[in-house]
């Protein structure tokens, strides 16, 4: 459905500490993924990665369509300039799906993301 959390991720500095701190405190289980790793949890997936140390949590809201979705968010006055996924791997796009950081038109930082058509 359009708009419900979709995603999260963490940045930080050290992804090893971070999986300790987490895993610790609400029992999440961490796979690998490159240097960073996802995060499993009872409801909405996450995402941990490094060099990022002091982030707000990246939230990310579903979109059907993600083209048009950005293209709605300029309309608004919003700006769709931030971190794209389309520039990953295709092979993680088709796992993932694909992610952009927007703002809104207030500056407010968000993320659209359009899970994989399987």
């Amino acid at each position: 459905m359009d708009g419900e959390l979709s995603f999260f991720e963490l940045g930080v500095g050290d992804v090893s500490r971070a999986r300790r701190f987490y895993g610790s405190l609400f029992g999440w289980e961490f796979v690998e993924e490159g240097n960073g790793a996802t995060i499993e949890t009872p409801n909405v997936p996450g995402g941990i990665h490094p060099g990022d140390e002091g982030a707000s949590p990246y939230v990310f809201f579903r979109v059907s369509d993600l083209d048009a979705a950005l293209e709605r968010v300029r309309e608004l006055g919003g700006d769709t300039a931030g971190w794209d996924s389309s520039d990953d791997d295709p092979e993680t796009v088709a796992r993932f799906g694909r992610f952009v950081m927007c703002k809104d038109d207030q500056g407010s930082t968000f993320g659209l993301h359009e899970p994989p058509r399987h």
